[in-house]
């Protein structure tokens, strides 16, 4: 039985320079480098958790897995 995983696309939009270190932290687990660096991560609650933590400086868009 085949299941399609959720995704979504992220993007870092602002520079984590004077950010809570917990802040930094959501980015970087998220796999996020430098300002304008996207990556497509699962929609999990613990990636969905990150991304709350650093919304004002990430770009989001919803994409379908396989």
């Amino acid at each position: 039985m085949s299941r399609k995983t959720k995704t979504m696309k992220v993007t870092l939009t602002k520079s984590v320079y004077g950010q809570l270190a917990n802040i930094r932290q959501s980015v970087r687990g998220l796999g996020l480098r430098r300002i304008g660096h996207s990556v497509v991560v699962e929609d999990t609650p613990s990636t969905r958790g990150m991304v709350n933590a650093a919304s004002h400086m990430l770009k989001v868009e919803s994409t379908s897995g396989s």
